[in-house]
């Protein structure tokens, strides 16, 4: 088969990552060619090295801001010279341009995954070009998580969703040595560690977890990966409150699988999620976790080691980091990394998208 995945920007993310790693799998077999439609290739290889030694295309369309409508025409005119078996579009840009210009062409095998429902729940204008665009282009709609899908299935009814959970692959992320990881990022051995990945951004809560360390013993350290355009009030706001020692800013990690291996505990506390695929990656490497209440998070984590959290609060997010790195309350008979086997793995997942093309 061939495969055309579209994306809004290939740039360090969840929905990114997610695609590259179904690339992974579907490229065995089919032709895979990755759409981003924004951005340049030269910007976005200097951005992401693991974009540089995949086993597909990838085409940038350069899409500046605002409604272009000579990003449909060169849709258009991909598909046509491609004649793809499966379009497959993520978040609503996509849906929007791509979808389009395959009703343009009587392309009719269309897929479009949602990854988070915040956008259409808090913005009238998304939700009705949402219905809109299910309505015109028929799309199987597909939903990353249970949450999600229950909140679609309320916002539109008229259109049947298929659920396949996010998974990622076991044999990348894998437990590993602390002492070999945390010499290979120079991180500090004599002191545990919480990570967190996220892009630098508001609403992944970075500043609740530098309130907390406030309350952390010193030998408890925070580690960041990710960048974005938040990195500089961050880095001021750890000055502010004299913790700027104990927080590492890594930036965009190559090897993500070390990361997760310097860890004692993972740690996201976002205000709004889909189903994130960074606690399944730290998981799969036996890494505990904590995370939010919100979204479909609750799906993501292994109920005996991991802890939910409501959001925004430090005082419950001091306690989940103080007895996660004590140990206390954890069911040391099971691992974080058998849940992601049995719930998140990449393999289950391509096979199920797969069944819908």
């Amino acid at each position: 088969m061939k495969i055309i995945e579209v994306v809004q920007h290939l740039a360090p993310g969840g929905i990114e990552t997610l695609v590259l790693e179904l690339q992974k799998i579907y490229s065995k077999a089919d032709k895979v060619i990755i759409v981003s439609l924004e951005n340049n290739k030269m910007h976005a290889l200097s951005k992401w090295a693991r974009l540089t030694n995949l086993q597909c295309e990838l085409v940038f369309l350069n899409k500046q801001p605002g409604l272009r409508l000579d990003t449909i025409k060169q849709l258009i005119k991909l598909f046509a010279r491609q004649r793809p078996d499966v379009i497959h579009t993520h978040h609503i840009g996509p849906l929007l341009y791509a979808g389009l210009a395959a009703r343009h062409l009587n392309l009719t095998s269309i897929i479009h995954t949602e990854h988070d429902v915040w956008h259409l729940q808090s913005n009238k204008k998304h939700r009705f070009l949402q219905k809109v665009l299910l309505s015109y282009i028929q799309p199987k709609l597909v939903a990353d998580a249970h949450y999600v899908g229950e909140a679609l299935s309320k916002l539109f009814p008229k259109y049947q969703n298929h659920v396949i959970s996010n998974g990622i692959d076991v044999e990348t992320f894998h437990p590993g040595d602390l002492f070999i990881a945390r010499n290979a990022l120079q991180l500090p051995q004599n002191v545990k560690i919480i990570g967190c990945a996220a892009r630098l951004v508001n609403g992944k809560g970075h500043p609740y977890l530098f309130e907390a360390m406030m309350s952390l013993p010193d030998e408890i350290h925070l580690v960041l990966a990710g960048d974005g355009p938040l990195k500089p009030l961050l880095m001021t706001l750890c000055e502010r409150l004299n913790i700027q020692d104990r927080v590492h800013f890594l930036g965009s990690i190559d090897n993500m699988t070390t990361f997760y291996q310097s860890l004692d505990v993972f740690c996201l506390p976002s205000e709004a999620e889909g189903l994130p695929l960074s606690p399944l990656e730290a998981q799969a490497c036996n890494i505990p976790v904590i995370v939010t209440d919100v979204g479909g998070c609750n799906e993501a984590v292994c109920a005996h080691t991991g802890k939910l959290i409501p959001p925004k609060s430090i005082d419950a997010l001091v306690n989940a980091l103080s007895q996660t790195l004590e140990k206390e309350d954890l069911n040391l008979k099971f691992r974080p990394r058998d849940f992601i086997h049995k719930e998140h793995s990449l393999n289950n997942m391509a096979s199920q998208y797969r069944d819908l093309m």
